[in-house]
């Protein structure tokens, strides 16, 4: 049996969420990249960078962010509050801090290899 205390339950909780949202969207065969920001804060202007750079790939995904200022959140603050903006490619982590596009590219071009051939 396992237990989960105070925080660790939210991020399951969390976790499921972003699964179930994952799950939802492999149906239209596009992977999901989740984007943890905290709007307002100062390494943000991070996550606007990153946006900019996602821009050339933004047909090759589905791009989720996640506010980790937000109490519902409050599991993924702990978790990133110093790293920011941080990455996940279809609920795995992928990247944090600076979007590194040849690591994007062949993880994209890893699951539509997949996607075609399954």
């Amino acid at each position: 049996m396992l237990l989960f205390q105070g925080n660790s339950v939210q991020l399951v909780r969390s976790s499921f969420g972003l699964f179930l949202r994952n799950w939802s969207a492999s149906k239209t065969s596009l992977p999901v990249l989740t984007l943890f920001t905290q709007p307002g804060a100062d390494p943000c202007s991070l996550c606007d960078e990153a946006k900019e750079v996602l821009k050339p790939y933004k047909h090759r995904f589905i791009l989720q962010e996640v506010n980790i200022a937000l109490p519902e959140n409050s599991a993924w603050y702990e978790r990133y509050k110093f790293d920011i903006p941080v990455f996940h490619l279809n609920g795995q982590f992928l990247m944090m801090h600076r979007v590194n596009t040849s690591k994007l590219e062949k993880q994209l071009l890893k699951l539509e290899q997949q996607s075609a051939g399954g």
